[in-house]
């Protein structure tokens, strides 16, 4: 799992079926200053992000069962919105 910043969303009018009625947005990797770090991805969100939020993102076999299908083609979903990171120096 991973903090990143939504910079935008995708509109795809073809995809698979398990992906219809999804919104798909771009996501930029962070450090928890906000400082981007990593390369740019698209995540399946799940929790109604926009762009500008900081949002928590899951990978991997843990974001396909985010939509309840573990074969889905989904690799990276937003989990959550982030209100505040509190880092202790």
């Amino acid at each position: 799992m991973y903090v990143g910043k939504v910079i935008g969303m995708v509109v795809a009018t073809r995809k698979d079926d398990n992906l219809i009625g999804k919104k798909l947005m771009v996501v930029q990797p962070t450090d928890t200053k906000g400082e981007p770090i990593g390369k740019v991805e698209v995540a399946i969100d799940s929790v109604g992000a926009g762009t500008g939020e900081y949002v928590l993102v899951s990978k991997g076999s843990s974001a396909r069962h985010i939509f309840g299908n573990p074969n889905s083609p989904i690799d990276a979903a937003i989990v959550g919105i982030i209100d505040s990171i509190e880092v202790q120096p």
